[in-house]
């Protein structure tokens, strides 16, 4: 497959079992591309490994003044070069789409991986070292994938160089014969320290880029408390740490690289001194001396692709190790299902905490474990927690674990309490798969994000319509409160069978949270809805009101009738104490009234 032909149309199922096993599926993968690297690398090496034997036979004619044979060296000569130059720019190219191709393929199937895991990815591996594999790694596992067709064609061009030199000249092509292995293989034993030194600088960036990613991702709250200094100089210790191995590291493989210039070197010396004394002896021509000579001198170069190679291999292993843990993390449910892809409609129903949330009605959901309620939220949309083993949640009586991961999640949408808003067009940020019921508009004017579009319609200067302008990455130009309603508005424009919200109004203020709450039931009426809160606003507004408390379904009725009977359910939406439950009660009552006539 040529890069123009990228994205794969199917990356395939890699084998994650280990680093070295998926380093060598994507081999397997690219066998095709592997094969014409090959290629083009034995016409680049034995051609530039060709150019000794072309010098030598002009030598001897040169020596013997014979026209006929230094013309036929020149020809050789030219058809070296020729061969180096074709050789080499094919080896080139079919190397780079090598090396891209795998960085690609491991892209996509980090990516496809994510998107089947969903919100159980980073609860499973820190999003500093998604980064990290999904960035860095990919390019040093495509490095490996790519080198290996280099160093084979190095590998076998030495072998066939090491018998033309012995059938040549067995005087000194045994020489050579022997010492070409012993300078290949010279360097084994550094490997495993270089290699583990390798290992201990990628675990020190990698533990750099998590401290990095989890500084950037709470630097809002690190402001808010004066933290700023002290994870800088956290941040500078990890980032000398990282400097610090890699110099070790460095210095190893500098090692490694001056053994692989002395020994050849070496090689070289014998090579000239037993020469010499056969040509003394008259056993050898000079040209055949001088031939042995190049041809030692000029196999340094593919020599030096065994060094690639190592080095390859030792960066590419974590990157391949870590690549293969992600990939190799499997939700709780099948992606695939074990039933068709159908659309079920019907009554939400949980059968571990006994929450029934009926068809086409909006149902509010109490919880006072916040972490609980997010579990709970994850479940009824199909996204088991990966060690649970509580049954699944059914929808129109059928489990949603079962149906096709792309059926479960086009009837059930979970927004979580913290929504992500990509970098992109308002416009962008809207374009989702939707039913086409609902209208940006519409949606937009649910969530109350009237001041929002006002806000971003100022903040830009070459944007008129509020639709073009540009938000950051993550909302971060956005407030809490207008991020949180723009993310609403996005789940509102889907339109699912059944939308499932965790907290989605804990950002704004209770005006605002009024007039939310009246646009999400106006505009879900015939939809089923499940609301995680304790607003009161929220609460007010729904068909239903459900009270969990440790796990299991307590209470079931509607905010003004719980609020008075239930002392759970009063304790966690009205934060009351034990003195005056009724009096508390009834002043919440009335501040609720309030707030309603004045939104």
């Amino acid at each position: 497959m040529q890069i123009q032909d990228l994205p794969y149309p199917d990356p395939g199922v890699p084998d994650a079992r280990s680093g070295p096993r998926f380093l060598m599926w994507l081999g397997r993968n690219q066998l095709g591309g592997q094969l014409k690297s090959l290629a083009w690398g034995l016409l680049h090496f034995l051609s530039v490994c060709g150019l000794p034997f072309c010098v030598g036979v002009a030598i001897q004619a040169v020596v013997d003044r014979s026209g006929a044979r230094l013309a036929l060296a020149g020809g050789l000569i030219a058809l070296c070069g020729l061969g180096i130059a074709v050789g080499d720019t094919m080896l080139h190219r079919t190397a780079v789409t090598n090396w891209i191709t795998a960085a690609a393929r491991v892209q996509q199937l980090l990516a496809r991986r994510t998107a089947q895991l969903g919100s159980a990815l980073t609860r499973r591996v820190a999003a500093g070292e998604v980064v990290a594999v999904s960035t860095g790694d990919v390019e040093k596992i495509g490095w490996f994938v790519e080198a290996v067709s280099r160093f084979t064609a190095a590998a076998l061009t030495i072998v066939l160089v090491c018998v033309a030199l012995v059938v040549y000249e067995p005087a000194l092509g045994i020489v050579v014969a022997v010492g070409v292995p012993v300078l290949a293989l010279a360097v084994l034993p550094l490997l495993p320290r270089a290699t583990r030194r390798a290992d201990f600088q990628r675990e020190k960036a990698g533990r750099a880029t998590e401290l990095a990613s989890d500084t950037v991702a709470g630097l809002r709250v690190l402001r808010g408390i004066g933290g700023e200094e002290l994870f800088l100089d956290r941040y500078r210790r990890a980032s000398q740490d990282v400097r610090r191995a890699a110099v070790r590291s460095a210095r190893m493989w500098s090692l490694i690289a001056a053994v692989q210039v002395l020994l050849p070197g070496l090689l070289l010396i014998a090579v000239v001194w037993h020469g010499v004394n056969l040509a003394r002896e008259g056993r050898i021509t000079v040209g055949e001396m001088v031939t042995v000579y190049s041809a030692v001198m000029i196999m340094s170069y593919p020599l030096h692709h065994f060094v690639e190679i190592a080095m390859a291999y030792s960066f590419s292993r974590p990157s391949a190790k870590r690549a293969a843990r992600v990939l190799a993390l499997e939700r709780a449910m099948d992606s695939e299902g074990s039933l068709e892809a159908v659309a079920p409609s019907g009554d939400l129903y949980d059968p571990a905490t006994g929450l029934l949330a009926p068809a086409g009605r909006l149902t509010a959901v109490v919880c006072g474990d916040p972490d609980a309620a997010g579990v709970l939220a994850e479940r009824l949309g199909g996204h088991a927690a990966d060690s649970s083993e509580l049954p699944s949640a059914l929808l129109g009586g059928v489990p949603l674990d079962e149906l096709p991961l792309d059926s479960a999640r086009t009837a059930v949408l979970v927004q979580d309490k913290d929504p992500v808003l990509l970098s992109g067009t308002l416009h962008e940020l809207l374009d989702v798969p939707a039913s086409g019921g609902v209208s940006a508009e519409d949606a937009l004017a649910a969530a109350q994000c009237g001041d929002v579009l006002d806000a971003l319609a100022q903040g830009s200067l070459d944007a008129e319509d509020p639709m073009d302008t540009r938000i950051t990455e993550r909302g971060r130009s956005l407030s809490g409160g207008q991020r949180q309603r723009l993310a609403l508005a996005r789940s509102l424009v889907t339109d699912p069978e059944v939308l499932v919200l965790d907290e989605p109004t804990s950002a704004v203020d209770s005006h605002t949270e009024a007039r939310i709450a009246g646009g999400v039931r106006s505009l879900r009426q015939g939809r089923t809805t499940v609301v995680f809160t304790s607003s009161p606003l929220l609460l007010d507004h729904a068909d239903r009101v459900v009270l969990v408390h440790e796990g299991e379904v307590a209470a079931v009725g509607v905010h003004r009738q719980l609020v008075h009977s239930e002392p759970r359910y009063r304790a966690v939406v009205t934060r009351e104490t034990d003195d005056e439950p009724a009096a508390v009660a009834m002043d919440h009552l009335e501040a609720l009234e309030e707030i309603e006539e004045t939104a």
